[in-house]
């Protein structure tokens, strides 16, 4: 970024700068979050993937500091957030799921006042408005009010606001949830940018493809559980074959398993779909029409996330 305020690529590598062990929450009889561990290293982008409801928020909750732990242990830049919650909340940088703006002031007013959360000069919030307003490509919208920006365009907003204090630790909740896909887009540039610098990101997401977009390393959720970690690439070479064949039958697909089961190193069946786990999509699609099999629609692509999570759960990962 301009000036290098913001840059962390100097940041000491190895070091943990979130550290949870059987880390737990739970609302009366339910938990939501399942004894989990996980660590996340200084200067890496870790994510948390995982449906709707597997525990993803709650966990970013307790590393923000505002939901308390109901059993494990937790540190954050190596202190307690129980006692030390105010000192991490200082070097947080946060970005909710909703944003929380103040619609009727403009851009450069809802920075400022949150600039001023933190104690900082005027002259130093007005520095970093400029520089954070160019990062995030709304300089020419600074004097306009914030109810007449995109949704984009105040996503963007709310992860300048949440740079503002230069933070050494940056919480993302379902991102690009709501945008459209060139909002998205932009959105994942703007955060690879700063992932480059060094700066530490924590996220959250459902959707596959921001996973392996930005996270180096990341846990897949289920049910308050992990059920895998590792990188993207890795959590995919290890879980599922090299390319899938989707076969869609609007009868129903269940009809069809024996005659293409054998094709497959892997086979889901879904109510409408059969996923097909295979080295070589369009020889196994040619096989399949060899067989005299039709289906309404046939999908060769590689492996994603999402086939790891279907495999894991027999779910998809938007249900």
């Amino acid at each position: 970024m301009p000036g290098g305020t913001l840059d962390r690529s100097d940041a000491p590598g190895g070091s943990a700068v979130v550290e949870a062990s059987a880390l737990t929450k739970r609302f009366k009889s339910f938990t939501a979050v399942d004894g989990i561990d996980f660590k996340v290293e200084a200067g890496e982008a870790f994510g948390f993937l995982g449906p709707n409801g597997a525990g993803k928020s709650s966990t970013m909750r307790m590393i923000g500091c505002v939901s308390p732990l109901t059993s494990g242990s937790l540190r954050v830049f190596g202190l307690d957030p129980a006692t030390h919650g105010s000192q991490i909340r200082a070097r947080l940088g946060v970005v909710p799921q909703e944003d929380c703006l103040d619609t009727q002031l403009s851009v450069r007013d809802n920075l400022f006042i949150y600039g001023r959360y933190f104690d900082l000069s005027r002259k130093v919030i007005a520095a970093r408005i400029d520089e954070l307003l160019d990062f995030v490509q709304l300089t020419e919208r600074k004097h306009d009010k914030v109810e007449d920006l995109s949704g984009g365009m105040k996503r963007r907003l709310t992860i300048a606001r949440a740079l503002i204090s230069e933070p050494d630790l940056i919480l993302l909740d379902e991102p690009t949830t709501g945008l459209d896909p060139q909002a998205r887009h932009v959105l994942w540039d703007r955060l690879y940018q700063l992932k480059a610098r060094g700066v530490t990101l924590v996220l959250t997401t459902h959707y596959m493809d921001e996973a392996e977009q930005l996270c180096d390393r990341l846990v897949v959720m289920d049910g308050g559980r992990i059920v895998a970690q590792g990188s993207p690439r890795g959590l995919i070479a290890e879980h599922t074959s090299r390319e899938v064949l989707e076969l869609r039958f609007a009868g129903g697909a269940a009809t069809h398993v024996d005659a293409v089961a054998d094709l497959a190193d892997h086979l889901e069946v879904l109510p409408e779909r059969l996923v097909l786990s295979v080295a070589d999509g369009d020889a196994a699609l040619a096989a399949v029409h060899g067989r005299g099999i039709q289906p309404d629609t046939a999908l060769v692509r590689r492996s994603s996330l999402e086939d790891v999570f279907l495999r894991l759960t027999g779910r998809t990962l938007v249900d």
